[in-house]
Formats: structure tokens, C-alpha cells, sequence
């Protein structure tokens, strides 16, 4: 038997309870699981696996998974399309530290007013607590130019490292890191680029100065008469 405590959010998250009732599932989708009390018998593909607490497991789409639980299990359970889970499957997490965010997710998926910001960064938080995916701690590429239009649509609002980090499924010092390493400039200097290279665009194809400083995030016309000038000698 499998109950959800919680509803589910819009980050995939579930907690959940296990009984004693034998189930079996396959998804087209990633599951992966973080036990946080009792323990979770499962059986993946014909192997098996126990889940305690601190223990995690990633079911890979199409897998077909049993589960049961004699005495009772409680999991936070999240479901999701992310690929760099695949690097995960065959690892079990750091167990201190997935442990302590599991119950911390819990606890903020289980409040009346849900804390948006903890659940809109818990999957690039489960993801570094099951450490490096490969030797060098790189994983998947960034794709930069995917990233670049994520921002450009997201002007409207400020932006911080967290957030770029958490549409690349990477911990905010691990982007920081990929940013120095592959581009040689800080994550903030490279957001300002795309901010600056967006508004040159723009003025380029004739829009106003005010109407291309609303659209890219600029407090006001001046401000963006002055990074243009400070970046190219001239207002553009």
C-alpha cells in the first residue's frame, strides 16, 4: 500500500507512506526515492534493494519496481524527466547529508503555505547530495545557448546563480564552477553579458531605449545607456 502524506508540488516531490500491501509500478519517468524512516522493501528489475532511513534509490524510466513495507516506511519520493538522474541509478547518495534534506523537504512539503523557494531547488539539491556523477564532478554539459533564452525570458525578474544553477540540475557552487572553467568568467558575469548582448539586439532591430531597458531588466533608460557605454565607448 502506498498513501501520500502530502499533495504533490509543482518540483515532482511527494512524501509517502508504505505498507505492508505488495505494489508494483513501471514509469516513463525518473523515481527517486529517499527514505526517511522505517524501512522500504524494493525490487527493481529483479533485483533487490532495502531502503532505510538516509538510504536513496533512482528507478530509471521503464523500470518495473515492486515495493512493500512489513512494518511501515515514510519516503520523499521525486518524479522526474531530469537525465542526469540516469548518472545516478547504480549510486547511493551521501547519507548525512540526503538524510537531513529529505526531513527538511518534508517538513516544507507538509506546511499549510509551502516554501516555494526550498521545493524550487530540491532537485539540484537531492542531486549534489548524491555527489559527483562522474570522476572529474562535471556531469552533462551545459547547454549555454538553452540557458542564454531561459534567462532572456526571465528578464522580468531579478536573477541569482540559484536559480541559473537549478534549470542546469547543478548545485549553485558546481555552476559557478562550470561558469570560471569553461567560459573563464564569473556566473553574475556571465549573466550580464546576456543581459547586455540581449539589449544590443534589440536596439539593433530599432527599439527605444526605455521599451529595451523594461524588456531586459534594467532599472531605468540611464542604466542601460550606461552599461552600453561602459561596454562599447558609446550609448549604442
Amino acid at each position: 500500500m502506498q498513501l501520500r502524506d502530502a499533495p504533490s508540488s509543482s518540483s515532482g516531490l511527494t512524501l509517502r507512506r508504505y505498507g505492508a500491501s505488495r505494489g508494483s509500478h513501471a514509469h516513463d519517468h525518473f523515481q527517486v526515492l529517499v527514505g526517511l524512516d522505517g524501512v522500504l522493501e524494493l525490487e527493481v528489475e529483479g533485483r533487490g534493494r532495502r531502503i532505510g532511513a538516509g538510504d536513496g534509490c533512482v528507478v530509471q524510466p521503464g523500470d518495473s519496481h515492486d515495493f512493500e513495507s512489513k512494518d511501515g516506511s515514510r519516503c520523499l519520493v521525486l518524479d522526474t524527466t531530469q537525465a542526469l538522474w540516469a548518472q545516478c541509478a547504480d549510486r547511493s547518495p551521501l547519507a548525512p547529508q540526503v538524510l537531513s534534506l529529505g526531513h527538511y523537504l518534508a517538513v516544507c512539503l507538509s506546511q499549510p503555505s509551502t516554501p516555494t523557494l526550498a521545493l524550487h531547488h530540491a532537485q539540484s539539491l537531492l542531486l549534489e547530495a548524491w555527489g559527483p556523477s562522474v570522476p572529474n564532478g562535471r556531469g552533462r554539459p551545459i547547454d549555454w545557448r538553452a540557458l542564454s533564452a531561459w534567462a532572456q525570458s526571465h528578464w522580468h525578474r531579478p536573477l541569482s546563480v540559484a536559480d541559473l544553477a537549478s534549470v542546469a540540475c547543478l548545485s549553485p557552487s558546481q555552476f559557478a564552477q562550470r561558469c570560471r572553467d569553461e567560459l573563464g568568467m564569473s556566473a553574475m558575469q556571465w549573466l550580464r553579458t546576456q543581459r547586455l548582448m540581449h539589449a544590443r539586439q534589440l536596439r539593433a532591430g530599432g527599439m527605444a531605449v526605455a521599451e529595451t531597458a523594461r524588456r531586459t531588466g534594467y532599472r531605468s533608460p540611464s542604466a542601460l545607456t550606461a552599461a552600453l557605454r561602459r561596454a562599447t565607448g558609446r550609448d549604442d
